[in-house]
């Protein structure tokens, strides 16, 4: 604490008076649309089905729509909020958070994302052995005249097993592709629930063929995967929308099918190659 036996009485009266310029009004009338702080690392907890919390580290933004009457917003109020809820950021959580945030900065929106890596222990596709698996998972909240919440989960596609057509160690596998998963909910989902039902789709048991021409029957398709996503995910009693992207990684492009349900007309299927934009309207039908 600043003392008066320390600093003159002049220099001190200029602190007690000094003005919050972010709260000032500003008369040019001129809406910011997001303001805040990104790329914070951050610990969270999240919710685990097997050990009922995971401890995990997320990279957070926050940030609000600013009304045209406020010159700013007070910066160092995001962290004090993300402070007051350490430990206790989940999908339950959410909405207290936004709420708070909107209050305090008086914003007319909210909004908050939290990008996190989700450790999933479970039996390897190939022997009987567990392991533990990586998914790369997103939650975005919003909160202006209703609040909105959607859960990201990003899980990746083996590619078909290389034959072996000699003995030593077997070939890198890597990744076949990615499907990209954005939900909303009526009630609560475990993200290893949703994991199993992805996967559920996307697990095989296919093998590269010695010929150059596979048959239709042996090969995977982003088409098809979408689809068969979409349409298991769709009928999930708890989940109200779902976003599908389902991307296969190529030598120097990628190609990728994208569904959304619902939707106000027939559910319909894009599939783009990367290199070329011109490929961004062409529409598979559902």
């Amino acid at each position: 604490m600043l003392s008066k036996s320390i600093l003159p009485e002049p220099y001190l009266d200029s602190i007690y008076k000094m003005k919050d310029i972010q709260s000032l009004r500003d008369h040019r009338r001129i809406n910011i649309k997001k303001v805040g702080v990104k790329d914070i690392s951050y610990p969270i907890t999240v919710l685990d089905r097997a050990k009922k919390v995971q401890k995990t580290v997320a990279k957070v933004n926050m940030y609000v729509n600013l009304p045209h009457q406020f010159k700013g917003t007070h910066m160092s109020r995001f962290i004090e909020i993300l402070n007051h809820f350490h430990g206790d950021i989940n999908l339950r959580s959410f909405q207290l958070i936004l709420e708070e945030t909107k209050s305090k900065l008086q914003a007319e929106a909210a909004h908050m994302e939290i990008e996190f890596p989700y450790f999933f222990k479970k039996k390897s596709s190939t022997d009987a052995k567990t392991e533990l698996v990586e998914y790369h998972c997103k939650m975005h909240g919003s909160l202006e005249g209703s609040d909105d919440l959607t859960l990201e989960i990003a899980v990746p596609i083996s590619p078909p097993v290389p034959v072996q057509s000699h003995s030593g160690l077997p070939e890198s596998l890597g990744h076949w592709g990615v499907a990209n998963i954005c939900l909303r909910f009526k009630h609560f989902i475990w993200m290893e629930q949703l994991i199993e039902m992805v996967e559920d789709v996307t697990s095989h048991d296919l093998k590269w063929s010695l010929s150059s021409v596979k048959p239709a029957e042996y090969s995977l398709s982003v088409e098809k995967i979408a689809k068969d996503l979409g349409q298991k995910l769709s009928s999930h009693a708890n989940i109200s929308w779902c976003s599908v992207t389902v991307e296969n990684f190529c030598q120097g492009f990628s190609t990728f099918a994208t569904i959304e349900w619902p939707e106000n007309s027939q559910t319909q299927t894009h599939i783009t190659n990367k290199k070329s934009t011109a490929e961004l309207d062409k529409i598979l039908g559902g």
